[in-house]
Formats: structure tokens, C-alpha cells, sequence
């Protein structure tokens, strides 16, 4: 099995960003009530006065004001598709695994789309409020682990050392930059 992780490795370049970008497009009343709070939690995560999970469901909070979510879902996957990565294409397998922190309900379409299996974020999709943990850093080991007991990964592609504990986990891994070029994980 080989997992990646998904935005600025084989999506490019942020899926919650394009996301909220497309909402804003075709939903701005929507988004734009809420853009102060992302604003102000921005500011509170750059000086350290927040976590990153607090941020995210900042950010996402404006879902409780766009009805019938998976059909907007559908609808951006229709338009951005297209920005998976034609490397991961051409060595993609069946038995590949995305590990995203990342909304689950956002990847899910894609990941089915591209008939791979899913690890992310468990977000509430009418309310932006995360479940449990946000799938980041070490919990990506954890939910892991959870999902497949006993199981190592061949290969991990990421674009961010801050999954180094899924990539020293894994037999071999890889960092992505510059959209195409995957070099070997630094060692630690």
C-alpha cells in the first residue's frame, strides 16, 4: 500500500482553499459573514493564540448557511478535478490510501472517484465543527494505525515535513516539491 497526502502533493494547491474560494464564487453571502472570524482566528493562529483545528472550523464555518452541501461538493470536484497530479496518475494503484487533515466530506468524492481509500479530518459538513482530532502530524500515524492494525505503508508522498512521523514510519517515503519532483524523506 502506498498513502499520500493530498493537498500540494498530488492536488494542487490546497483543496479546503479552492473550496472556499468556489463557495465564495457561487455562495458569497455565505462566506462573507463569516470571513471576519476567519480573519481574526488567522491573526490568533500566526501568533500562536489558537490551534490549528479552532482555525479550521473558523474557517468552515460557513457551511451552515449553504444547503445541500454535497451537491456543492459534486459540483466543485466537476471543475477541480482536473488539478490531481498526472504523476500519481500514471503510478496510481488500487490499494492507495489518501491521509489528509484535510475535510473527509470534501475528499470523499474525489477519493472515490479515483477508487482509492480515504483517511481525513472528520468535519461535520453543515456545521465546519471537527470530530475528534484534526488528521495532522502524528495523527496521521494514529488513525493510521486505527485503520489498518498491524499494516505499514510501502511508500509515503507528502509535500510538508511536518509528516514526518508517517514518513519515518513508513518503509520508504517521499517529499514532493514543485508539483512534480519527489525526492527521498531527509533523514531524521
Amino acid at each position: 500500500m502506498n498513502v499520500y497526502d493530498f493537498d500540494q502533493t498530488i492536488f494542487f494547491p490546497d483543496s479546503s482553499y479552492c473550496f472556499v474560494l468556489y463557495c465564495l464564487r457561487h455562495y458569497p453571502r455565505a462566506v462573507s459573514r463569516s470571513l471576519p472570524m476567519m480573519f481574526w482566528n488567522g491573526i490568533r493562529r500566526l501568533l500562536k493564540q489558537t490551534d490549528t483545528k479552532e482555525l479550521k472550523e473558523s474557517v468552515f464555518s460557513f457551511l451552515s448557511r449553504i444547503d445541500n452541501i454535497d451537491q456543492v461538493v459534486a459540483e466543485f470536484w466537476a471543475e477541480n478535478s482536473c488539478r490531481i497530479a498526472e504523476w500519481y496518475i500514471k503510478q496510481q494503484r488500487k490499494d492507495d490510501l489518501i491521509l489528509s487533515a484535510s475535510p473527509e466530506f470534501l475528499l470523499r468524492p474525489i477519493a472515490e472517484k479515483l477508487g482509492v481509500a480515504l483517511i481525513a479530518t472528520r468535519m461535520d459538513p453543515h456545521t465546519g465543527k471537527i470530530i475528534g482530532d484534526n488528521c495532522h502530524d502524528v495523527q496521521k500515524v494514529c488513525r493510521f494505525l486505527k485503520e489498518y492494525p498491524g499494516q505499514t505503508p510501502d511508500e509515503f508522498y507528502s509535500d510538508s515535513l511536518s509528516d514526518s512521523p508517517m514518513a519515518w514510519f513508513s518503509r520508504k517515503a517521499f517529499l514532493v516539491k514543485n508539483e512534480t519532483e519527489r525526492i527521498p524523506w531527509p533523514e531524521h
